[in-house]
């Protein structure tokens, strides 16, 4: 979970209700702006989707379109009529009822999507699988919850022959894409549709001329430019647990960040502890000491689909990864005693100066 801080030497423990210390009022509402006579206009945008908020900030030296707000809701019901597993209308659910070699005809939304969930699945040996439906279904953690139930073998191994990537081809022509699939997969690209729903609303400022902002939908982040105060945008990863604190402090002034925990969906049975981060390859709820993953990528949806891959791989496995692809990731492990941090090369640029780090191990 990624907090949002604009002032310096302080942090805020939540990014649902943004604070700027830097404009000359705040009023909770849909759509705000505020103007300062030494500074910029501030615009606020907040609103839920998806199954929950998300808030927008932009800090413009210009006049910002009237209809903002509109043109961002209009954007984010684009990708929830695409990615929805919950609606029957949806692309993914036509995909997901189609039958064997049935083309579907999809967005360009939808085959964004797909070739970064390829790309990470490739790169990543399956720990990424966007057809690992059934097994989120199976230990009721899916569209459809159920109570917590641990199935047995027998169940895990048919859930198992259900999946398949490779089984899904999508085709780009002329008169647009479809996709079909050769055994009957179904997909979920709930690992990346948030954050690809980000990068759709960055792409919509950045078209009208507001290049300084900031885009947070559900913990998935991303900025470009600077805050109110004219400094880059700093970032608080959230400790791995319910009660919120904050561990390290980046600053960014470009870029996307993206967390993945086991520490809010989850279910407990005779002391075992059952996440719903699923490992595709075994059929099981990951069990190492990998508490949660922060990904910083120049896309939302590409941070999105690491943080879930790495999570899945745990940090051994995962920070070999990170390090071959130089991939900026930070990472939480649970210890005996509270929590260690560990980190990527590549993400060591990312850090603020000393005195804003909290302590490495409590």
């Amino acid at each position: 979970m990624i907090s949002v801080d604009n002032k310096p030497g302080s942090l805020l423990s939540t990014i649902a209700g943004l604070k700027f210390w830097s404009v000359c009022s705040l009023v909770a509402a849909s759509l705000i702006l505020l103007s300062c006579e030494s500074g910029p206009t501030v615009v606020t945008l907040t609103g839920a989707k998806f199954g929950t908020s998300y808030n927008i900030t932009v800090v413009a030296d210009q006049p910002v379109p009237k209809n903002l707000a509109a043109m961002v809701e209009d954007a984010l019901d684009r990708v929830d009529a695409s990615m929805s597993t919950y609606k029957e209308s949806s692309e993914i659910s036509q995909f997901n009822r189609a039958a064997i070699g049935e083309s579907v005809s999809v967005s360009k939304e939808f085959f964004d999507v797909f070739t970064i969930s390829k790309s990470v699945w490739e790169k990543s040996n399956g720990a990424f699988e966007p057809t690992v439906a059934p097994l989120v279904n199976l230990w009721g953690f899916g569209a459809e919850q159920t109570d917590d139930v641990i199935p047995d073998s027998s169940e895990v191994a048919v859930a198992l022959s259900q999946l398949g990537f490779s089984s899904v081809d999508v085709i780009n022509a002329i008169e647009g894409f479809t996709v079909s699939k050769s055994k009957p997969v179904q997909l979920d690209f709930s690992a990346v549709a948030k954050g690809h729903a980000v990068d759709i609303i960055a792409e919509l400022l950045e078209m009208n001329a507001l290049p300084d902002y900031l885009i947070e939908i559900g913990g998935e982040t991303r900025v470009s430019g600077f805050n109110p105060d004219g400094r880059p945008w700093r970032l608080g990863i959230q400790v791995p647990q319910l009660v919120s604190e904050v561990e390290q402090v980046i600053a960014l002034d470009g870029g996307a960040v993206a967390t993945s925990g086991d520490y809010r969906n989850y279910f407990e049975r005779d002391g075992r502890r059952y996440s719903h981060t699923i490992d595709p390859r075994t059929g099981y709820p990951i069990e190492h000491r990998t508490a949660s993953v922060t990904v910083v990528a120049g896309s939302c949806a590409e941070a999105d689909a690491w943080a879930t891959a790495l999570m899945v791989l745990g940090y051994r496995d995962g920070i070999k990864l990170a390090e071959r692809f130089s991939l900026p990731v930070f990472m939480i492990l649970r210890e005996d005693k509270g929590y260690s941090r560990r980190y990527s090369e590549a993400f060591e640029p990312f850090l603020t100066a000393a005195d804003d780090k909290l302590t490495t191990e409590y």
